[in-house]
Formats: C-alpha cells, sequence, structure tokens
C-alpha cells in the first residue's frame, strides 16, 4: 500500500534542533541559546502590555513604524527593509526564490545550521567551505565557487564560533564573486561588536552599494525578543520585491511588531546590554580558563569552551545541567569538544562560574 512522501531532498534532511533533555527541579539558568543577558526592554514589555484591545485587528503586511523605528536608529534608507518572522524566514525566501533544483549554495564550515537546512529545502546543494581555524575563509569561500553557485551564506560575526570576517575580506569576496550570485550576511550579532572597530561591517553599507549582497538581522538577541520572532532584512530593491512577493501576507504579528519598535528606540537598555557585556564576557573567559579548561575568543554575547577531549565535554554539559545550568554542546557543528556559553546575569554568571570550579575539581579528584 502506498503512502504519501515528501520530495527527496526533504527525506534525506537532518532536522535543526535545539537541545531539549529532562532537567532537574529548580531554578534553570538558560545559557545555550545566545539570548540577550537582560531580557526584553521595559519599553518593549510596555509597549506589548498596551497592546490588549487590538488584538482582533489583523497586522499591517509591512508595519511602517517597525521599519521607521529600524531605519532611523540604523541610519537606513526604509525602503530596503523588510521585516519577518525571525531572520530564519528571510533564509528560507532566499533559498526558496533564488535556487533552482540542482543549484549550489556555499556556507561556511562552522556556521548557522539554518543555512544547509534552507538550502535542501529548497532542493538546493549545501557546499561546505571549510574555515580557517575557526574563523570564516573567504579563500575557501571563493574556491568553492561554480557555475552552479547561485548564493554565499556568511554569518558575521559567526555562530557558534564567535569570530569575525574582516570589512577587507567581504569587500574581496564580493568584488571577486560573479554579480548573479547573492551574498547573504547574516549579521545577528553586530551590536555587540565594538562600535570603534574599523574592521568590521554589519554590511549594509555594502547592501547600500551592490545588487548581489543582502544584509540579515534579528530581535532575538541583544533586544531581547526571541519569543516573539521577529527579524528584518535590508535588501537591494529588486531582491527585496521577489521577497516581499512570496511571503505570507501576514508574516509579522502585531505584538512582534509593536514590541519591536519599542526595543529599538530603547537605546538606552541597548548600551547597559553592551556595558553588561564588556565587563562579563572577559571576565567569565578567565573564570573558565582559571578552573583550567580553554575558553576561546570571542567578540560577541558567548563563547566556546574548549575541553581536553570529547567525553570531558559530554560531563562538562551533563554536570552543569544537573546544577540547572544549560550549555549548548557542540557536536551538531563537528567540534564536540567544546560547549558553547552565552552570557546570562550577573546572578548567572557567578553561580556558573562557582559551578565550574566545582566540575574542576571533581575532576581531578577522579583522575
Amino acid at each position: 500500500m502506498s503512502s504519501p512522501e515528501p520530495k527527496r531532498a526533504i527525506q534525506s534532511l537532518v532536522s535543526y534542533r535545539p537541545e531539549v533533555a529532562a532537567l532537574p527541579e529548580g531554578r534553570i539558568i538558560r545559557l545555550s541559546v545566545n539570548e540577550g543577558a537582560l531580557g526584553p526592554s521595559p519599553k518593549a514589555q510596555e509597549a506589548l502590555a498596551s497592546l490588549g484591545a487590538e488584538l482582533h485587528r489583523y497586522p499591517q503586511q509591512i508595519d511602517h513604524d517597525l521599519v521607521t523605528a529600524i531605519a532611523e536608529a540604523e541610519g537606513l534608507n526604509p525602503g530596503m527593509i523588510l521585516p519577518s518572522n525571525g531572520s530564519d524566514e528571510l533564509i528560507g525566501l532566499l533559498a526558496t526564490a533564488y535556487l533552482e533544483e540542482g543549484d549550489e549554495a556555499i556556507h561556511t564550515q562552522y556556521g548557522f545550521l539554518v543555512f544547509p537546512q534552507a538550502i535542501r529545502i529548497a532542493g538546493g546543494v549545501p557546499v561546505v567551505a571549510d574555515d580557517d581555524g575557526l574563523t570564516v575563509s573567504v579563500d575557501n569561500i571563493l574556491a568553492s565557487v561554480t557555475e552552479k553557485t547561485r548564493l554565499i551564506f556568511v554569518a558575521n560575526p559567526n555562530n557558534p564560533t564567535g569570530t569575525m570576517v574582516p570589512r577587507d575580506d567581504i569587500e574581496r569576496l564580493i568584488a571577486q564573486v560573479p554579480g548573479h550570485v547573492i551574498i547573504v550576511l547574516d549579521s545577528a550579532y553586530a551590536e555587540y561588536v565594538d562600535a570603534d572597530d574599523a574592521d568590521y561591517t554589519n554590511g549594509a553599507d555594502l547592501v547600500e552599494r551592490h545588487d548581489n549582497v543582502v544584509m540579515l538581522r534579528t530581535f532575538s538577541k541583544i533586544y531581547g525578543l526571541g519569543a516573539l520572532r521577529l527579524g528584518w532584512g535590508y535588501f537591494p530593491p529588486a531582491i527585496l520585491a521577489v521577497l516581499a512577493s512570496i511571503r505570507g501576507p501576514f508574516s509579522v504579528n502585531s505584538a512582534a511588531a509593536t514590541a519591536g519598535a519599542a526595543a529599538m528606540r530603547d537605546r538606552a537598555f541597548i548600551e547597559q546590554n553592551l556595558d553588561h557585556n564588556k565587563v562579563w564576557l572577559p571576565r567569565m573567559q578567565e573564570s573558565i580558563r582559571q578552573a583550567g579548561f580553554e575558553a576561546l575568543p570571542s567578540c560577541v554575547n558567548f563563547f566556546l569552551i574548549r575541553f581536553s577531549a570529547d567525553d570531558e565535554a559530554a560531563a562538562a554539559h551533563d554536570f552543569m545541567r544537573m546544577r540547572g545550568i544549560l550549555l549548548r554542546g557542540m557536536k551538531p557543528y563537528g567540534l564536540p569538544d567544546c560547549l558553547r556559553m552565552s552570557l546570562g546575569t550577573e546572578e548567572e554568571m557567578e553561580i556558573t562560574a562557582a559551578a565550574f570550579k566545582d566540575f574542576s575539581s571533581q575532576r581531578r579528584q577522579a583522575s
């Protein structure tokens, strides 16, 4: 007897799923998904609370106030901004719109796992460009380009490695790639990069200068709105028109748009987050090193912890989980000897630092 089957590309898909496991009772410190350490903006919470009487209204197809807030805060052309149901939606739309069956799309070795998933769903062929250590290699991306290449995905800064590609390398990539190949700069963590770092670009200025460069952003990180699923992209007009024509008519709900606009305008809260990050990123890295483990460099709100062996990383993961501290195992990314830790509140960081000292003591006693 026959039964429904999905298309072959989807049958072979390994689904991206954040880790889900049984948790101990009591307080949970979630440092596994790179959420904003200080939660959502108070102004976003107030704006969301005021929406109740309008919940029966359909949202705008493109929320004017949200676009205006983004454009004013970022100094961008509002006509090139497209809000979305998380930046994941835009990744999928780009793959759907620009990949024919068998077309190739390049993603990097330690890049976001949603990239190859979206490529396969669209019927494309994912091509992996090896990193140079834990940093994106533009040379390896260029060496991977063929006549079938249509998209190149580069997360900058990169998740999960916390590393950054310098502006000069991004511009070199753009200059050497054929004009029909779209370069997707996923800048989800751009806000965390030091504003005075001239080596970095979030990509907005490059979008304005090139017809084949796009930039993706999210409200799930520094803005603390992960539950609402809100992102946005900056696109050349021709690409924006294509994506707007194929996305759902009410992709961004009113709650997300209202909270997003308020969060974008709350610059004092953003500065508070950045100040917190500048203090606690180096402090936690040093705590990890003092406990006897390797804390890798990072320019964002998370960092990798490298252990002496895969089993030690797994043991640390389980030890922390039983303490109610959730870290992200890196085996799905091909880094089984690493865990990823995002920053939390001051209290959460102090608890986590103490837990790592306890884990280190336990390992020494067992050896």
